[in-house]
């Protein structure tokens, strides 16, 4: 009986010994986060056509459309912000002007971008937080005076621009 015990003990001994038995290894992982600026906008607003004006004033009547929306995103820091121009300038007495709403940064409000090329960007959102500012409503306003005369349709490419 006493050999019995004593054999039951050493396999249960080499058992536990099995149980314990562990191997381990390490790794060392390295983490980034880059820089990142993304800006998208929601697609094409309505054509901006003036039809009407009031008689003896040379200002017609401006048109506005809202219809369209950016959304960002940035973990640059708070020095961040969205610039706009034109592809080209446009003629006198034709008036385009740009509003950028966004909850992350400072609005400049209704900016005429009417003569803002790529060399001379307009400032449209300053100081933007970390973080994403999705659906932010874009607000064009184009204006003409009668003296101007009738603009057959213009197609511009307005680019805005999420920098430093």
């Amino acid at each position: 009986m006493k050999k019995l015990i004593a054999t039951l003990s050493l396999l249960g001994f080499a058992g536990v010994q099995t149980l314990l038995a562990q191997a381990t290894a390490t790794q060392s992982v390295t983490l980034a986060v880059n820089t990142v600026y993304k800006i998208a906008t929601s697609g094409n607003p309505s054509p901006l056509t003036i039809t009407t004006g009031t008689a003896g004033s040379d200002n017609l009547t401006s048109v506005s459309d809202a219809s369209t929306n950016y959304s960002i995103t940035q973990n640059y820091g708070n020095t961040v912000k969205i610039t706009a121009n034109l592809d080209a300038a446009l003629a006198a007495g034709y008036t385009l002007k740009l509003t950028l709403a966004s909850t992350k940064g400072t609005s400049a409000g209704s900016v005429d971008i009417s003569n803002a090329t790529s060399s001379s960007a307009v400032n449209m959102v300053t100081n933007i937080q970390r973080g994403a500012d999705a659906a932010q409503v874009i607000t064009y306003n184009f204006a003409a005076t009668a003296s101007a005369g009738t603009l057959s349709s213009l197609a511009k490419t307005v680019t805005l621009t999420l920098t430093n």
